[in-house]
């Protein structure tokens, strides 16, 4: 737990350890080729999940395609199946089936660990001659934790029996599987209700049963039926749905699960059904219920669930991955919305997007990598890299010499680029991916330099919205603090980049794409300041156009990690402080007031922030970086000269630690 979740727990009095998203869930991706390990052989998978202490199951699926099913939904748990032991999701098989042939050698994982787990010297969980062509996998590792998710063993005994759990409340979802001998996969469900199963192998729409689990908050009840022949042995899987009871997060009191129903009210295809859960999803489980046949989907941020596309997979199946360039599903502030062609019903599982603390190091959700002038360098194995799960990043080709404008992504929209220096709308960037674990973009960025933020609580947020032409919209946001700068662009038509910030109040505004100073404009922000939940556009055409599509970036102070404020010039040298404790690795710097206009200066430690000529780049111009002496170090935050700190001048600044 990190310093900053237990001093807030302490100040709550919560009297314990709350836990966070990423401590009960990950999502990982990893190539069998080695294409993060750089071999073949073993591969640890390290995402800060306790598997040997609680306990849990890691859920692996194959998502590239070929003769050997490598991509049969493989389950695992420890210790209720075993070290190497598996099930598939795909299939009836038993534990440990004939699977283990000479043609496939699939196992699971051989090791688990404080911080993940380890996979074997196969092809990451599978290999053989026959195995699949495109060895790419995604692993969901669930950790055991009260009101979240657990898992159990029992024995069959043939007639009524109740099996006692440790959820620690009533389950929304529970799956069964006989691991003696062949059996469908049992699926009770919330939504669903006690009268009715789903089959997790199977595409069966809703089947009726009258005599069915009845969980409770400590148990489940069976019946002599299929989940409790006598002599069998079993293994349950508990996912808990939390009801604004949740016990997550810094202050214990936030919901990170939800399992439930909805309906497409509206055949058409191109409407959406939003479905709240009160938070944003970063995993979600969909099934179809009221037709004959509906497969298990399963959508997540890592692999793609954006604006512009989706990546599909199917639990039930053993095909390949599919790629969908208009979206199904996309995340919203407050859940998701999912599209169909007809008026059906679903059952989902969804997961909260985390974590929920404010982040303590800035290394964790800032990164960069500097184009060294060679062909091909600056770049890592699938484009340049951050160190981590990277949820926007700034491009800018070979910042030395190239005159070309940064270009700016995010996960939430994809391949859709947009471009600071200019007004354009939104276009498509093939090679600017964000399936990856430790940056953005693909080898066709090679020679980019990269800026990458993680979307992190009290730090920075990504807000997709749409424009309802009123005289206000308040847009929800899970920044959980109020904003101290937002860029809002709209997506779909040439607009200027608008930009709030807490130096020049809510009454004024600039233009990320221009150098001109703070104007006045009641239709940016409608006179109202932003806060912790919801910041209010206006009725300009380029923050709330009806039928338009917007994109905002959230920016806030995190102590030690980001400063977002203002400074007054005094005519000579002045140190900035942020409450930093080794200096800025990052600025922006914005003049609003004064006679003449002001790029938006960008500096960084990478290509040089230090005590002499500095490498000073305009994110709003396409011209390459420069070299003068601007800023200089200071431990505390930064240190500007005089010519950024012109007598009674006002400036903005951006600051990471």
């Amino acid at each position: 737990m990190s310093v900053s979740k237990i001093v807030a727990a302490a100040a709550s009095s919560a009297g314990n350890d709350p836990l966070d998203v990423d401590e009960v869930f990950s999502i990982d991706l990893w190539d069998g080729t080695g294409r993060y390990s750089g071999s073949r052989a073993e591969q640890t998978i390290t995402n800060g999940i306790d598997f040997s202490t609680n306990g849990g199951m890691v859920y692996i699926k194959g998502r590239g395609t070929g003769t050997g099913n490598g991509n049969r939904g493989l389950i695992t748990s420890t210790p209720e199946l075993g070290l190497g032991n598996f099930l598939y999701t795909a299939h009836d098989y038993a534990k440990n089936s004939n699977q283990t042939s000479n043609t496939y050698a699939h196992t699971g994982p051989n090791q688990y660990n404080t911080d993940g787990f380890k996979l074997g010297d196969e092809r990451d969980g599978w290999s053989a001659a026959n195995d699949i062509s495109t060895p790419d996998y995604v692993g969901y590792s669930f950790r055991k934790a009260k009101k979240f998710f657990t898992c159990l063993t029992y024995s069959g005994t043939g007639s009524a029996q109740n099996i006692s759990h440790d959820l620690g409340s009533t389950p929304g979802m529970i799956w069964i599987k006989k691991t003696s001998a062949t059996s469908e996969w049992f699926v009770w469900h919330t939504g669903v209700g006690n009268t009715g199963y789903l089959i997790l192998n199977g595409t069966d729409a809703k089947a009726n049963y009258s005599n069915w689990l009845n969980p409770t908050s400590t148990t489940i009840s069976l019946q002599n039926d299929s989940t409790n022949n006598s002599g069998a042995t079993y293994v349950a899987y508990l996912f808990a749905h939390n009801n604004n009871d949740g016990e997550f997060g810094p202050d214990s009191d936030q919901d990170i699960i939800k399992c439930g129903s909805f309906t497409k009210g509206d055949s058409g295809f191109n409407n959406f059904v939003n479905v709240n859960l009160g938070f944003e999803v970063q995993f979600l489980l969909t099934k179809v219920t009221n037709e004959s046949s509906g497969n298990w989907e399963l959508w997540d941020i890592m692999r793609g669930m954006s604006l512009t596309g989706n990546k599909l997979l199917y639990s039930n199946l053993s095909g390949a991955e599919s790629n969908y360039n208009d979206p199904l599903v996309y995340p919203t502030a407050n859940g998701f919305a999912y599209r169909d062609n007809n008026a059906n019903s679903y059952i989902y599982m969804a997961i909260r997007r985390g974590p929920l603390a404010a982040p303590d190091d800035a290394t964790k959700v800032f990164g960069m990598q500097d184009y060294t002038g060679t062909s091909g360098s600056g770049s890592g194995p699938n484009g340049p890299i951050t160190g981590f799960v990277t949820d926007f990043a700034l491009f800018k080709n070979r910042p030395e010499s190239v005159t070309e404008s940064f270009i700016t992504q995010t996960r939430l929209t994809g391949q859709e680029y947009l471009l600071p220096s200019n007004e354009n709308a939104g276009a498509t960037l093939s090679n600017g991916a964000f399936d990856r674990m430790d940056g953005a973009g693909d080898t066709g960025l090679s020679g980019y330099n990269i800026w990458g933020w993680k979307r992190a609580f009290s730090y920075f947020e990504v807000v997709h919205f749409f424009g309802n032409g009123s005289t206000s919209q308040n847009i929800s946001h899970n920044l959980g603090v109020a904003p101290e700068m937002m860029w809002v662009k709209c997506r779909t038509h040439a607009e200027s980049w608008i930009v709030y910030h807490s130096g020049t109040g809510n009454g004024k505004y600039l233009v990320l794409n221009t150098a001109a100073g703070a104007g006045n404009w009641t239709g940016a922000w409608n006179a109202t300041s932003p806060t912790g939940s919801v910041f209010t556009v206006g009725n300009g055409n380029a923050v709330n156009l009806s039928s338009r599509t917007y994109i905002a970036y959230l920016f806030a102070t995190a102590e030690g990690v980001s400063k977002v404020g203002s400074y007054t010039g005094n005519g000579s040298a002045q140190n900035i402080e942020c409450g930093f404790s080794s200096g800025a690795r990052f600025v922006l710097i914005k003049k609003t007031t004064g006679i003449s206009d002001m790029d938006w200066w960008l500096f960084d430690t990478v290509r040089g922030l230090v005590s002499g000529d500095d490498q000073r780049l305009f994110l709003n111009t396409t011209a390459p970086q420069y070299a003068a002496d601007y800023v200089d170090p200071y431990s505390a935050g930064f240190s500007v000269g005089s010519f950024l700190s012109e007598n009674g001048v006002t400036y903005i600044f951006y600051a990471i630690a």
